[in-house]
């Protein structure tokens, strides 16, 4: 419900689009991409004319995607980025964003790691503090609210020792668009 209201949001690394369904009740209209070609067919597939997902297949690593979006969200893909490219990653995020639009980024915390099991360790090259997470975002956003999660429960509790952290980025620094 963060984007309650908001007109056009995009999804990055969408996945199955499971997260999708639930913003797309509240906002206008729903984009999501993947670089994978086997999410995208899914998800064609799976398409209700009542609740129509507009998907693509894209690497936001090589580029922005072709219009502005009032809202973008990408759980659980940041993880997965190698840190040489976690800028690619950022800068076509704020490239594909209005300048008044708003950013949400998940991923499990660096301290959760040590939780993991070895194979989601393998997959994991690229978890974060809540203070790396927070300090990244303030590389290409002028504000920057944090959440962490425990279980079910978000909060803005003690960072250290939560599992999930949530970082939203508002009024995206004007340099970061031209990066």
């Amino acid at each position: 419900k963060m984007f309650q209201n908001f007109d056009q949001v995009l999804e990055v690394g969408c996945g199955d689009a499971m997260a999708t369904r639930l913003v797309q009740q509240t906002v206008n209209s729903v984009t999501v991409i993947d670089f994978d070609p086997v999410f995208i067919a899914d998800i064609a597939r799976r398409q209700n004319p009542r609740w129509p997902i507009h998907a693509k297949q894209h690497n936001i690593l090589d580029q922005p995607v072709d219009k502005l979006f009032d809202g973008i969200f990408s759980l659980d893909v940041l993880e997965h980025i190698d840190p040489i490219k976690e800028h690619n990653f950022m800068t076509n995020i704020c490239r594909s964003l209005k300048p008044t639009g708003t950013t949400i980024i998940g991923l499990p915390s660096l301290e959760s790691q040590t939780y993991a099991s070895e194979l989601s360790k393998q997959g994991h090259i690229n978890c974060k503090t809540g203070d790396q997470l927070c300090d990244l975002m303030y590389q290409y956003f002028n504000t920057v609210f944090m959440f962490s999660m425990n279980d079910e429960v978000l909060h803005t509790g003690f960072l250290p020792m939560s599992h999930y952290l949530l970082a939203i980025g508002c009024h995206k620094r004007l340099e970061s668009a031209t990066i």
